[in-house]
């Protein structure tokens, strides 16, 4: 009898397993990637900083007046907060456009609790990569990035309270 075929077929067993269980292990063990920090102005006028948040889970999100869903999103985001502020969470609405007073003038349309921050520059979403309007970024506690999120689509706001509600228990 012949076990070359069958030693093969071990053989093939065994690395087909290793790299299974590798490929487990590493999805499991990605590494968390801390939040760059910033500094921007706020819409009351003083500046704000990222790092001044640690300790707090936080939504970052990017945002533009001329952007049909950040209009829908911004109010969920005003729940989210009212809702959640005394449990050590908040939301930093990171505004790009070019001029600021475009920003306030959708706000005075859609008012909103939380901090409403101007980078006209784009030098904040530069750092965080901002692909498309809006890109929401959730921070946990230790200042790392625990979600990315572009665009946005009726419904995502549920699977943010999920994530937030869950950092909020670590």
């Amino acid at each position: 009898m012949n076990s070359k075929p069958l030693s093969n077929f071990i053989l093939l067993f065994v690395v087909v397993s290793s790299l299974t269980l590798l490929t487990a292990f590493t999805a499991g063990a990605t590494e968390l990637q801390s939040a760059p920090d910033f500094t921007l102005k706020s819409n009351t006028g003083e500046n704000l900083r990222l790092e001044e948040q640690q300790g707090n889970v936080v939504i970052v999100n990017f945002w533009a007046s001329w952007c049909a869903p950040c209009r829908e999103e911004l109010p969920h985001f005003d729940a989210m907060q009212k809702e959640y502020e005394d449990l050590g969470f908040t939301v930093l609405a990171v505004n790009v456009d070019e001029y600021p007073e475009k920003a306030n003038n959708l706000l005075n349309d859609i008012p909103v609790s939380f901090p409403v921050l101007f980078d006209n520059q784009d030098q904040v979403s530069k750092l965080y990569d901002v692909r498309a309007m809006p890109t929401t970024v959730i921070i946990d506690r230790d200042g790392n990035k625990r979600l990315t999120h572009y665009g946005y689509k009726s419904g995502d706001e549920a699977k943010y309270e999920t994530v937030v509600k869950a950092l909020l228990r670590e």
